[in-house]
């Protein structure tokens, strides 16, 4: 996706019943993300990890929850998030830089306790770095999520058991495009979290973004639930997935703000507050 693309998509405010949703910076900010740190992984820190065989510029960014150390019997749910495309400026002053550390939505959620936070890459092969926009080779991407998954569980006392997909914008494609791709990695997750974007609603310029390839991916799904979110208003995403027959358990949230990008699960929100509710619920 280009940038006027993003901006087509993303910059339009849905009128309510009181005008158009507010810009999300008048809400203070209760969370900061963690800067990466230097060194190995560690309680509260946020670092750079690279996997053998995949190159110097492919990484990922694991952060282990300040309360990770206190309780060395404990395993710990995981939660993988991709990131959204990068290359993204729009006219309220959104970025989205499309790196694994500028994501945000795990941090939210967790608010840096109870929870693995894991930030994969998209896997391009040829280049061996990450892919800033779109897939990369989505094999790779998806070896590089199954190995990086079991490093966490095997060093790191993650839960094998307990692990949650989420994503914005790319990322939130990538949930049913990456997450739900082949059924090595759709029994993976517990559930997912898709905010602003949804596979299938409408054609990208890349493989397998048509609906018929989008129906295949989601019927992988069966029960698990997908709490789905959206800025610009949710009906059609909704439309979409009532259209598509799959009795899912889907839950569908505006997000009442007009910014595209994840900063709101830094604030004080209600939204917020549902969706911490929620993963409680799907990863008890």
């Amino acid at each position: 996706m280009n940038r006027r693309q993003f901006l087509a998509c993303s910059a339009a405010a849905v009128p309510g019943p009181t005008g158009p949703p507010t810009d999300i910076r008048r809400v203070a900010p209760d969370l900061v993300t963690p800067s990466l740190s230097p060194g190995a992984p560690a309680a509260g820190k946020r670092v750079k990890v690279h996997r053998a065989g995949f190159g110097d510029g492919v990484y990922h960014v694991l952060y282990l929850p300040e309360d990770w150390r206190v309780r060395p019997w404990r395993r710990y749910p995981i939660i993988v998030e991709y990131a959204g495309n990068g290359n993204f400026l729009n006219e309220y002053g959104d970025v989205s830089t499309g790196v694994p550390e500028g994501s945000n939505l795990g941090y939210g959620i967790s608010g840096g306790k109870g929870y693995i936070w894991l930030c994969l890459p998209y896997v391009d092969s040829a280049a061996k770095q990450n892919a800033i926009t779109w897939w990369g080779n989505p094999d790779a991407t998806i070896d590089y999520c199954l190995g990086a998954v079991k490093e966490v569980v095997d060093r790191w006392r993650g839960d094998r058991s307990r692990v949650l997909l989420a994503g914005f914008s790319r990322g939130a494609i990538a949930c049913n495009y990456i997450g739900l791709r082949n059924d090595a990695i759709a029994k993976l997750w517990r559930g997912f979290v898709c905010y602003s974007q949804y596979d299938g609603v409408r054609t990208w310029p890349y493989p397998d973004s048509d609906r018929a390839s989008a129906l295949a991916r989601l019927k992988r799904l069966g029960t698990r639930p997908q709490f789905i979110c959206d800025e610009n208003g949710i009906e059609l995403t909704q439309q979409y997935v009532e259209s598509t027959g799959v009795r899912g358990n889907f839950g569908f949230h505006p997000l009442g703000f007009r910014n595209h990008n994840d900063a709101w699960a830094l604030r004080p929100i209600p939204l917020r507050k549902t969706l911490r509710d929620w993963t409680r619920r799907v990863l008890s």
